[in-house]
């Protein structure tokens, strides 16, 4: 435990800081030991982190228009190796290399708040057991422990016992009923979060590995989150709920604004701009007309024939070509043809 508190120290000071800033913003208009105060502070905690990590989910995107651009190739590696597994896997992962695409780039977004999720799980951890931690002064330690969200104090978890509870001024049905309630909506969002991707936003024409990994998360993390919620305090609950809802709301914007080529969300937004008269002329067509331009200034008109060429006979090329002409030495006049000699 020193060593984990030894590493994340300077993130607790991150984390406490923001908070307190925060909190003392929301003082002035609720009660300053009131869960609201508190818990606004935690919201606000989640705003500015997802504010920082905006270029990671704009990295996310581009990631994710290298993995569409690369379908056809993954297309082509799939049934050349149908049924070699393994080396489907060497030529994806060697495809992936030559491109310099990352296929878990999707998950850089959530990698890069676990930090903050562990140095606010510590924070509270010490608010609960009465401890000074980061920027917090022992009075603000005292108030945020009292503070309470819907009966349920923002330090208390569903495993607590009714001792412990009765000691933060709750009861265990309060506290179970209120991290059950929301251990739901943090899972639930998650699953919608990951099958609005998965069914709005991604080209289902082409089956790939990487398909295959975001299906697996959309069951796998709220599963994690239902399994490992029951441990989490109330103000990590409200943190991740907070987080789940950002991400929903963000990438529902970006999937209006900027679907994925081939996915039911640009087919949607194409039909929308047709209805509209806005629907800009398509890529494929664009390529199309513009080869087909190419085409048309490179054709060459045909020659005019004389009668006999057009009549069957051979072309004035061809002739010279089989029977080609006698050169005249010079000085010598060429030898008259039987007519000229009557």
């Amino acid at each position: 435990m020193d060593t984990i508190n030894s590493i994340l120290s300077p993130l607790y000071w991150v984390v406490t800081q923001i908070i307190v800033l925060f909190h003392r913003f929301y003082s002035l208009v609720f009660a300053e030991d009131s869960g609201w105060a508190w818990g606004l502070s935690i919201v606000s905690l989640v705003i500015v982190i997802r504010i920082a990590l905006i270029p990671l989910f704009v990295k996310q995107i581009k990631a994710t228009r290298n993995l569409q651009a690369l379908q056809p190739r993954m297309k082509k590696i799939q049934e050349r190796y149908k049924n070699d597994r393994q080396r489907q896997s060497e030529e994806m992962m060697k495809l992936y290399r030559e491109t310099g695409t990352n296929p878990l780039s999707s998950c850089l977004p959530i990698l890069a708040q676990s930090p903050f999720f562990l140095a606010l799980f510590q924070v509270l951890s010490h608010i609960a057991n009465d401890e000074k931690v980061g920027v917090l002064t022992q009075d603000q330690v005292i108030s945020a422990r009292q503070a309470t969200i819907f009966g349920a104090p923002i330090a208390t978890r569903f495993m607590d016992g009714a001792e412990k509870v009765a000691q933060l001024g709750a009861t265990l049905t309060e506290v179970r009923t209120v991290t059950i309630i929301m251990i739901v909506l943090m899972s639930a969002s998650q699953f919608f979060t990951q099958r609005q991707l998965m069914t709005k936003n991604v080209d289902l024409s082409v089956k790939t590995p990487f398909m295959n990994q975001q299906k697996m998360l959309m069951y796998v993390f709220p599963l994690m989150f239902a399994i490992f919620g029951i441990n989490f305090p109330v103000g990590v609950l409200i943190y991740w709920l907070t987080t789940n809802v950002w991400s929903m709301g963000q990438q529902l914007f970006v999937i209006n604004r900027n679907p994925t080529p081939g996915s039911v969300a640009y087919q949607q937004r194409q039909e929308r701009l047709r209805k509209k008269g806005k629907l800009k002329e398509e890529p494929a067509e664009t390529e199309a007309a513009k080869a087909a331009e190419a085409a048309r200034s490179v054709r060459t008109q045909p020659k005019r024939q004389s009668k006999s060429q057009r009549q069957g006979g051979p072309v004035q090329g061809q002739q010279a070509k089989k029977q080609p002409a006698k050169k005249t030495p010079p000085g010598k006049p060429g030898k008259p043809s039987a007519k000229t000699k009557k």
